[in-house]
């Protein structure tokens, strides 16, 4: 067959087959993958090519034709715009279904594990009882609209401008209060929105964060400048707010960010009223949270995740465990109250700070932290004091494990290795690795954290191959 290619702006109708790895709807039309944000799967529409490659090209939506048998009515106005939520025009039960998918077809396509391996071993997705207000960390960025008032919202997707929408429905419901008290609070006295294109004006994000378990509220502004004006006024009236049920504000605070940049925080934060930080619980264990701490957006799941990272670990109370690229301990608190000594190695100084912190409000004594890259600290520890590791869990970013941390951890011959993802691909490509030298994947399980995103969370467990 002759390869057709398409031009922009050519009208073509699709029916949508797969979906991409961010949650795009991909269809063919003569043999040619095109790529369509907001198409799910069993859609037929009317695409408008908008990039045409030499192997394939990206569609705009312009009209749904026939609806998929999957797709639902979001709950959210401007899911479209709005670069947060996906795929929230598909039905819950079909995102973990594609999840699911998501998954295996990686484990299987990168990780070179096989269809019947993966059938045996990997258990049901654990999905959301209640898919919807789970963040309980939002950063709303301020900008002015065309008739000069201040808005908050979220950028649409790929762009920096903003879509204006104080409720969304992924955050808490009382976010929406705080915002609009922000917003005419800015408007009354004349406080003006950051701009990008020049670098002036005052506000540039506010950011919430919210302690499910303890109803603990934070509310940060990020400003390009020193101080707030009538900081006295603002946080009265902040005060003044009716929140829903057992909710209540604890922490006001500023984070001057003066930089030209795209990072949203400042570097440091000042409180202007109540605790520089708020608790909450994951499970029984309490964390501490400042304005500027990592903490896990979804606590929900994140117990789950934790839970399920915990039963694959498979401890009895006699096991040295290693916790690799640990943030603020959250996992490694969770394991000390089974294992007899856990060593946690996270690069960014702050968070080791935390999870110290962390470990002495649970009073927990068998947790010890070190700062540094885990390819060079697990090395060092290793080879010079003899550390050795009965268990490693590993929980790292996006891009996965450096292959010299790899290297290490086959070299220091755990028992097992519980390796938490939150990206299947680069999972599958260390699993393959780590298969290649002496490990066997036997268990794993998929949770959703992240409902009506395109992202998923993996939890796999390796044994030592007899």
């Amino acid at each position: 067959m002759e390869q057709t290619y398409f031009k922009k702006n050519d009208v073509v109708t699709i029916t949508i087959e797969d979906m991409g790895s961010d949650g795009e709807g991909v269809g063919k039309c003569q043999g040619y993958p095109v790529f369509v944000k907001d198409a799910i799967i069993g859609d037929v529409a009317e695409v408008k090519i908008v990039k045409a490659k030499k192997n394939y090209a990206y569609g705009r939506l312009e009209k749904v034709l026939k609806p998929s048998s999957f797709r639902v009515e979001p709950k959210c106005p401007f899911h479209r715009q709005c670069g947060g939520c996906q795929i929230q025009a598909m039905s819950y039960e079909k995102q973990l279904e594609w999840k699911e998918n998501k998954i295996k077809n990686n484990l299987q396509r990168i990780g070179g594990l096989s269809g019947e391996l993966l059938d045996r071993i990997m258990e049901p997705i654990i999905g959301m009882e209640e898919p919807y207000h789970y963040r309980n960390k939002a950063q709303y960025p301020i900008g002015t609209d065309k008739n000069g008032k201040p808005v908050a919202g979220f950028y649409a997707g790929r762009t920096h401008s903003i879509v204006a929408n104080t409720d969304c429905c992924l955050g808490p419901k009382e976010n929406k209060n705080i915002l609009e008290f922000i917003l005419a609070f800015m408007e009354k006295h004349a406080i003006p929105a950051y701009d990008e294109k020049n670098g002036k004006g005052l506000v540039r994000h506010v950011l919430i964060r919210t302690g499910f378990a303890t109803g603990e509220i934070m509310v940060c502004l990020v400003i390009n400048g020193k101080t707030f004006p009538k900081s006295r006024e603002f946080a009265d009236g902040l005060l003044g707010l009716t929140l829903e049920g057992e909710k209540r504000i604890v922490s006001i605070s500023v984070s001057p960010n003066m930089r030209n940049t795209n990072v949203i925080m400042g570097d440091r934060a000042e409180t202007l009223w109540g605790k520089p930080y708020i608790e909450d619980y994951i499970g029984e264990i309490k964390f501490r949270i400042s304005p500027l701490s990592f903490y896990q957006v979804n606590p929900v799941q994140t117990e789950k995740l934790y839970r399920l990272a915990l039963e694959y670990a498979g401890l009895t109370g006699k096991e040295t465990v290693w916790d690799l690229y640990c943030g603020i301990g959250t996992i490694s608190l969770f394991l000390a109250k089974k294992a007899k000594q856990v060593y946690g190695v996270e690069i960014v100084p702050q968070a080791i700070r935390d999870a110290k912190e962390n470990a002495k409000i649970n009073q927990i004594e068998n947790a010890e932290f070190f700062v540094g890259k885990a390819e060079e600290v697990l090395p060092a520890k290793f080879e010079e004091e003899r550390i050795y590791a009965d268990v490693i869990v590993v929980d790292p970013p996006r891009k996965g494990c450096d292959e010299a941390c790899l290297n290490t951890m086959v070299r220091m011959k755990p028992e097992r290795i519980v390796y938490v993802s939150c990206d299947s691909a680069t999972l599958a490509r260390d699993l393959k690795y780590l298969g290649e030298n002496g490990y066997e994947v036997v268990r794993g399980r998929g949770v959703d954290q992240f409902g009506h995103s395109g992202h998923v969370e993996t939890v796999v467990l390796m044994s030592k191959a007899k």
